[in-house]
């Protein structure tokens, strides 16, 4: 199988390997090792295909229940469910919108941001989050077969999965720069569906301002990131802080961690 960064499926939006990355100290995450992507309900019997011969055998499910339960995901008959939610609800751009908050998002274009770095904040604060995360972690930890490949998703695969994410590759060691770039990278897989966002919003009369708050919403922003970064260095001075204080990773689980998904 090619190996690709955004994988293409049919029916399958925000698909990512997080293999190939590179490390500080010089090491490379193996490929075909741990995806992130968004939601899995629509996946066609091909993509279901793909996934298995890809060998997928765990698939951890950020989502709130309210969600799982609208979208149930889609996967191989083999493959491992685990519904770890990291907010008890959809505190991010899937959130069915209040009346207030769309009144507000009709005059205030800075509303989907605030509301976004508020989620962010949370994502790092919340102790219902953390223990998402360290569970995330413990799969992780399972996940050391081979041809053995482990999925992480929410809805739109960008903001608790983009997290997910960044915790992940900290903990192996990747430097900022490159985990920036792939938590953004989201942005380009989902271009075209923010100038379709706009082109119907438009169309519909919507304003400016809410336009705007609904592309804020429905991207990532390194505004976002900042947002989380900085709530760690509040919470506990860095990022290898925070890790082991509340996601309770000990040096020998990061080891761990390391045996199974370098190279």
């Amino acid at each position: 199988m090619v190996r690709s960064r955004i994988l293409q499926l049919q029916k399958g939006g925000n698909f990512r390997e997080l293999g190939g990355y590179e490390t500080i100290a010089g090491k490379t995450i193996k490929w075909h090792k741990i995806i992130r992507s968004g939601k899995l309900a629509d996946l066609t019997d091909a993509d279901i295909a793909y996934l298995n011969d890809y060998g997928l055998k765990y698939d951890v499910d950020f989502r709130s229940p309210e969600e799982k339960a609208t979208s149930p995901d889609r996967i191989p008959d083999q493959a491992k469910y685990l519904f770890i939610p990291v907010f008890s609800t959809d505190e991010t751009q899937n959130s069915k919108q209040t009346e207030r908050l769309q009144r507000k998002m009709d005059t205030d274009p800075t509303t989907g941001r605030l509301q976004m770095q508020h989620a962010y904040k949370d994502i790092i604060t919340n102790p219902h989050s953390q223990k998402a995360y360290r569970s995330f972690f413990d799969v992780l930890l399972e996940n050391d077969g081979e041809k053995s490949t482990l999925l992480f998703h929410c809805t739109a695969g960008k903001d608790r999965t983009g997290m997910g994410a960044v915790f992940f590759l900290n903990a192996l060691g990747v430097n900022e720069d490159t985990i920036k770039a792939d938590y953004l990278l989201t942005n380009k897989v989902i271009q075209q569906q923010q100038i379709m966002l706009t082109k119907t919003l438009k169309l519909q009369g919507a304003s400016s301002a809410f336009i705007q708050s609904m592309r804020d919403l429905q991207s990532v922003q390194i505004s976002f990131y900042n947002t989380a970064m900085d709530q760690i260095e509040k919470t506990s001075g860095d990022m290898a802080a925070y890790l082991h204080e509340y996601l309770h990773l000990s040096d020998s689980d990061i080891q761990d961690l390391r045996h199974i998904f370098y190279h």
